[in-house]
């Protein structure tokens, strides 16, 4: 299927959604399963875990968990997220279970385990990942690991864990309906039972459209239906609701970034800034990656002007840094990783070239406690500036009554 197609449909409300079924281990082309005028509970806020108490037994006191929530002055309290890891012995596959906002309400001795200390946590408890039964295994290893204290391995182990396999209540299901559809051959067949069992590499994706037909982004559905009735909107239109997708859906902060976007690409630097952390995400997902060009057709040289003023967190940073060099709705990457690769050539622009950062105080100063790689020696704006000068970018850093350059070596 091509951008466009199905977007239009004569009625008084636009085409928001295609419902597209994809098969992710063939080439095959998608197969139009529908449109949809509207989707409602796809985004959703996951509801915060209710708090719980919890013992870490037998902590060694000489770990770096022991020793930090131990001394006497400037003992650790508020540990943030501690993941905690369950080796089955010394063989088989890890279980991972995530404390959530973890803070330490009292630390005493471990009753017959000299140099060890029980230490008392109050947080939310997610399993992050298991294989295997959700049972305690076998002379079971735990092993922990908090950023806040070391962010680049464990803090320590303990003994046991109280309350980690506790019977907990099931959230109430968060169903999708899809409202507003018109239902396509491939649709149709499935609410009949006729069609084919969706296979291991098959899905089921939601197109969001703009108001133009192009698509601005794709989300996955966990194609499970509960009901199809007549739609609230009337005519031949159905509204189907969906069983729950779980908890990776997004963020309900994606809303009026969908909205800004439904109207077409943005033109303008900067409508980004008003959104928060969360807005902004959703914001660089939308960004088009490239335009990519074929090799030798790249421009370089130059300089490009970095608008610093609102790159006040680590979404911020990259629009900025892609509305500088390709413009609105572009981006240079969405990360450490994908700027290192579009620094080596594909992008439209590629090094050398002048980048004149206004205002990097502000990225210097709100993301000093952001590191990357666990590198504790680094923040983000640092780590940025270094790929940039060794991708052979001059970086000329303006700061209030200051102007830095680092250029390419």
């Amino acid at each position: 299927m091509r951008d466009g197609e199905h977007a239009s449909w004569g009625r008084d409300f636009p085409v928001r959604y295609l419902l597209v079924q994809e098969d992710l281990h063939e080439e095959e082309p998608s197969e139009y399963w529908g449109r949809c005028a509207e989707v409602e509970g796809l985004l959703m806020d996951p509801p915060p875990l209710p708090r719980e108490i919890l013992t870490l037994r037998g902590c060694p006191r000489e770990s770096v968990l022991g020793q930090a929530v131990s001394r006497t002055a400037s003992h650790a309290r508020l540990l943030g997220d501690v993941e905690v890891v369950i080796y089955a012995g010394h063989q088989g596959s890890p279980r991972f279970w995530l404390l959530t906002d973890a803070v330490v309400l009292a630390h005493r001795p471990t009753s017959g385990g000299p140099g060890r200390v029980d230490i008392v946590v109050g947080a939310g408890v997610k399993v992050e990942a298991w294989w295997g039964p959700h049972v305690l295994p076998d002379s079971p290893l735990f092993e922990l690991w908090a950023e806040s204290l070391l962010p680049d391995g464990p803090v320590g182990g303990c003994l046991a864990v109280d309350g980690l396999f506790e019977v907990r209540p099931q959230r109430a299901p968060q169903p999708v309906r899809l409202i507003g559809c018109e239902p396509g051959e491939g649709l149709l067949e499935h609410l009949r039972g006729t069609a084919r069992e969706l296979g291991g590499g098959d899905l089921v994706r939601l197109w969001a459209l703009d108001r133009a037909g192009r698509t601005m982004t794709k989300y996955d559905l966990d194609f499970r239906v509960l009901e199809s009735r007549p739609s609230v909107l009337g005519g031949s239109l159905i509204d189907v609701t969906l069983a729950d997708t779980g908890d990776d859906r997004p963020a309900l902060a994606a809303r009026p970034v969908l909205d800004v976007w439904f109207d077409g690409v943005p033109g303008m630097r900067n409508q980004w800034a008003r959104f928060g952390t969360e807005g902004r995400s959703a914001w660089l997902e939308l960004t088009r990656i490239g335009p990519y060009v074929p090799p030798g057709v790249a421009r370089s040289g130059g300089t490009y002007h970095l608008d610093g003023e609102h790159a006040t967190d680590v979404p911020g940073l990259l629009l900025a840094l892609g509305e500088a060099i390709l413009g609105p709705g572009a981006n240079y990457g969405r990360g450490p990783d994908s700027v290192r690769d579009y620094l080596a050539g594909g992008l439209s622009v590629v090094p050398p070239f002048t980048l004149v950062w206004h205002r990097a105080d502000v990225a210097r100063e709100a993301l000093a406690g952001h590191i990357v790689d666990h590198d504790p020696r680094r923040s983000y704006f640092e780590v940025l500036v270094e790929l940039l000068r060794e991708g052979g970018v001059s970086v000329v850093l303006e700061e209030p009554g200051n102007a830095t350059q680092a250029g390419s070596e």
